[in-house]
């Protein structure tokens, strides 16, 4: 079956941006909702992309935006959250509560395909409350009957991204910078690369009850990517 028409939730962001442009270019429409309209002009551009301002945590206007797809893509994800046990509110709202209210949301709506974003390191007993509340939003998606893939990407880069351009931008200003965790290791992956993973498996049957790490081809220190970063920004 080919889906046509996607509910793509935190399509407004960088990585969602890159998965809006490969569904529009594949022929699919898509539904970007966004609490503030002006954070998804670019999208506009798109010709198979519809944004409508909604707030995806809300029952009714969940409903609403379900009403006309056959497929939901889930990116939301928080980075901070306040302390709390298993994890802080921020985290148990967007990583744990929405894939539950999703997951019935979908039921109701006869949708059965939804491809999930959790995180590298996701983890029922992890370390953070990140990487526990990714680890239970995941598993609430892959055990609820739906036809469900999952992913879970490492650092994602990319002209736009938040991680290595941050890294470039204060080489600008702070040619010599303090590290903490300078040895700690990454294999971060190209956004297209990920936008590419989520559009070829949207209808891929194969792909179904899945979970995919997404990584690049090497490994690095934290060391080496802010000099990387440096060196590709013209800071060396």
């Amino acid at each position: 079956m080919r889906h046509r028409s996607i509910l793509l939730i935190g399509g407004s962001g960088f990585i969602g941006t890159h998965i809006a442009a490969r569904l529009a270019d594949a022929g699919y429409r898509v539904v970007v909702p966004t609490r503030r309209y002006a954070r998804a002009r670019h999208l506009l551009v798109l010709p198979t992309v519809q944004v409508v301002e909604a707030d995806i945590f809300d029952a009714a206007q969940r409903d609403r935006l379900l009403q006309n797809c056959d497929a939901v893509i889930n990116l939301v994800g928080v980075l901070h959250s306040r302390p709390g046990q298993p994890w802080g509110p921020a985290f148990e709202r967007a990583h744990v509560e929405l894939p539950r209210q999703l997951v019935q949301a979908c039921r109701r709506h006869g949708i059965r395909r939804v491809l999930h974003m959790c995180a590298l390191g996701a983890a029922a007993d992890g370390p953070s409350m990140y990487q526990r509340s990714k680890a239970e939003g995941e598993r609430l998606m892959l055990e609820s009957g739906l036809d469900v893939t999952s992913f879970r990407p490492s650092v994602v880069f990319g002209p736009e991204d938040q991680f290595l351009n941050l890294f470039a931008q204060l080489q600008r200003w702070l040619p010599v910078m303090a590290l903490g965790g300078a040895d700690a290791r990454f294999q971060p992956v190209y956004v297209g690369d990920v936008a590419d993973a989520f559009v070829n498996a949207l209808d891929d049957r194969a792909t179904i009850g899945q979970t995919y790490e997404l990584v690049g081809p090497h490994v690095y220190t934290l060391r080496e990517l802010v000099k990387l970063a440096g060196v590709y920004s013209g800071h060396p």
